[in-house]
């Protein structure tokens, strides 16, 4: 477990980093530039990353509780709007006017969703840590900058190529979850 946690230690202390310490952020873009600062922020993220995979499929999971079998479709549920949002943050797309924070608010609804499917020690580390993690991400950016500027909508063929694209992610996030996780995106596939 030691890896797992040193991965959401790393992920999330890197994002909090910018927004805890911001006056040493922009003594390190002074330093090493601004291109400096975000390949360095990248490196760590990629490395959190690597050992919250690592750090799951090499820890012993205990089971605290079991699933209901009745939310495993609403959990799924959750999963595709979670990825959906992921997508979303990073594309021009009208649900931005609706949701100030997308892609932490993805991360919510998939540590949440992850919550209710797997009651073991791991998942209630790795889920609920990313869990507090963007609530709290969320809470220090709305302080930080204060009112929301809602964007202007697009047009529907730009709102459609992003539907588009996220079906792509949510497809390859479903091919991709045995290798990251150990276990398939749904099960009996």
């Amino acid at each position: 477990m030691s890896l797992l946690i040193a991965g959401i230690l790393l992920f999330t202390g890197t994002h909090l980093f910018l927004s805890l310490a911001p006056g040493k952020v922009e003594l390190a873009k002074q330093r090493i530039g601004a291109g400096g600062v975000k390949a360095l922020l990248s490196v760590l993220s990629i490395a959190g990353l690597a050992l919250l995979v690592f750090g799951w499929r090499s820890s012993d999971p205990t089971w605290l509780y079991s699933a209901p079998a009745n939310v495993r479709s609403f959990a799924l549920g959750l999963i595709v709007l979670a990825l959906y949002l992921f997508v979303v943050s990073n594309r021009p797309s009208a649900v931005k006017r609706i949701v100030r924070h997308p892609q932490l608010s993805g991360v919510l609804l998939w540590a949440t969703a992850h919550l209710l499917l797997n009651g073991d020690t791991r998942s209630l580390l790795l889920f609920g840590g990313m869990a507090f993690w963007a609530v709290l991400e969320i809470l220090l950016i709305n302080r930080r900058e204060g009112a929301w500027e809602k964007p202007p909508a697009p047009s529907l063929v730009t709102e459609l190529m992003t539907v588009i694209a996220a079906l792509v992610f949510v497809a390859f996030v479903a091919w991709a979850h045995p290798w990251l996780a150990g276990v398939p995106a749904i099960a009996g596939l």
